[in-house]
């Protein structure tokens, strides 16, 4: 029987399979992820690791009953005993499940957090689209400050921009506080009644659950009938509005270009205030990278204290997507300092112990295991690229001396067994300097 892999998956594999899927190469998702940490330790945010299911109420109760996430494309199961289980659809309600639970609120200094980690959503595959996809996501807890809203943005905007990606649109909107949404939702519901029966599917059920919601549809008719639609920035309250206004300010004091979007509302319910999202014009229909907002009091939702908190997650896949689009350069891939090829069991044995050797020396060292021909191991080590390869035989056995041999110029040098590790570290720091 042959097996295959599930459908809206994928493999990430330690070279490219084929030109298509280039971002599924394991060293890339390092770098990546490199990155994304270190960006995140400069902004003062610490790693949180949660599990990949919770119990389902906790997505309902987080993410909303009438978001598209809880509606159509949670993985749900029950456990053995009888409980209803969802692998986590997506990271915020998660890290606010552990906040409360733990007690964090209690602890003194700033509570930001990051992420990293695969979510589920079952979903129609497509590119930029997958069952299980990855994300980096951050949450501040505690501050309300429209501060805090613009350093998750300015956070957002310096990962893609250490990463090198180039002509990224960053939306931005107002959903306003609990007030203004109440006024606006009444106008709103007025606007559309006319039409109900003209909406998609999708937006008439929207419109008893979360009539919002129906300014985030992709639908055509729904968009045509959304031209003559209320603006909710001219529902704002006071509050909402100055909390807005000090945001754009802020975003335009950073240097951070931006455009309004008045029907950006974002797919999750719990949204108050500001919302945003990154775009890339290289990605088709999926052309979201990333994106967040303000979720004050999703704390108290689950149970605990009313806090303000914000926060934003970012697609991987969709990122190195991105930047293979745009031609942005990846790290060159590691590769052996030296390549060892024993000849005999004896050399075999010395070898073993020089290559395990060199490794603690932090020097990356590689050995052919095959104990087949000369001809066999330096086609490895040309395979690797190794910088230099080292020939172990009777010959080198007697005499206690071996040839280095630098691959590009194919010159060699002799070099004692006796003095080769330290040889061998001085030549590796010098081309690290």
């Amino acid at each position: 029987m042959e097996y295959s892999i599930v459908k809206g998956t994928f493999d990430v594999l330690p070279f490219e399979a084929d030109e298509e899927d280039k971002w599924r190469e394991s060293g890339r998702w390092l770098y990546l992820e490199e990155v994304m940490r270190r960006t995140a330790r400069d902004y003062g945010f610490k790693e949180i690791r949660t599990p990949i299911f919770e119990r389902t109420e906790l997505f309902v109760r987080g993410v909303g009953e009438s978001s598209d996430i809880v509606t159509k494309e949670m993985y749900t199961f029950m456990d053995r005993g009888e409980r209803s289980m969802t692998l986590r659809p997506e990271g915020t309600a998660s890290v606010m499940r552990a906040f409360v639970e733990k007690k964090l609120y209690s602890l003194p200094g700033l509570h930001k957090f990051y992420y990293i980690g695969p979510m589920f959503r079952y979903e129609r595959p497509q590119a930029g689209r997958y069952r299980q996809h990855h994300q980096f996501g951050a949450e501040a807890i505690g501050i309300g400050a429209p501060e805090q809203d613009v350093e998750l943005i300015d956070m957002a905007c310096e990962i893609y921009c250490r990463l090198g990606l180039k002509n990224l649109t960053v939306q931005i909107n107002s959903v306003g506080d609990a007030e203004s949404r109440a006024m606006y939702k009444e106008a709103l519901t007025t606007y559309l009644t006319p039409f109900f029966n003209d909406l998609s599917e999708d937006s008439q059920v929207r419109f008893t659950k979360n009539v919002l919601r129906i300014l985030d549809s992709k639908d055509a008719k729904d968009q045509k009938i959304l031209e003559g639609v209320p603006i909710l920035a001219d529902f704002l309250t006071p509050d909402a509005k100055a909390h807005f206004e000090k945001v754009l300010h802020l975003l335009e004091d950073l240097k951070i270009s931006y455009t309004v979007n008045p029907k950006l509302v974002r797919g999750l319910d719990y949204y108050v205030k500001t919302v945003f999202e990154v775009t890339t014009e290289v990605l088709g229909a999926q052309n979201s990278i990333g994106g967040g907002g303000r979720f004050d009091g999703l704390t108290a939702t689950i149970g605990g204290p009313n806090l303000p908190s914000a926060g934003f997650a970012t697609g991987m896949e969709r990122i190195l997507q991105t930047m293979l689009k745009q031609n942005v350069p990846f790290p060159t891939v590691s590769h052996p300092f030296v390549f060892l090829i024993p000849m005999g069991e004896e050399a075999m044995r010395l070898a073993f112990e020089l290559v395990c050797q060199l490794r603690r020396e932090k020097i990356p060292a590689e050995i052919d295991l095959s104990g087949k021909k000369i001809q066999h191991g330096l086609q490895l080590a040309n395979q690797l690229n190794a910088k230099h390869s080292i020939v172990i035989g009777e010959e080198e056995l007697s005499s206690k001396v071996v040839k280095l041999k630098n691959m590009a110029t194919r010159e060699s040098t002799d070099c004692t067994l006796n003095g080769l590790v330290s040889k061998l570290k001085a030549l590796f720091e010098r081309s690290h300097v």
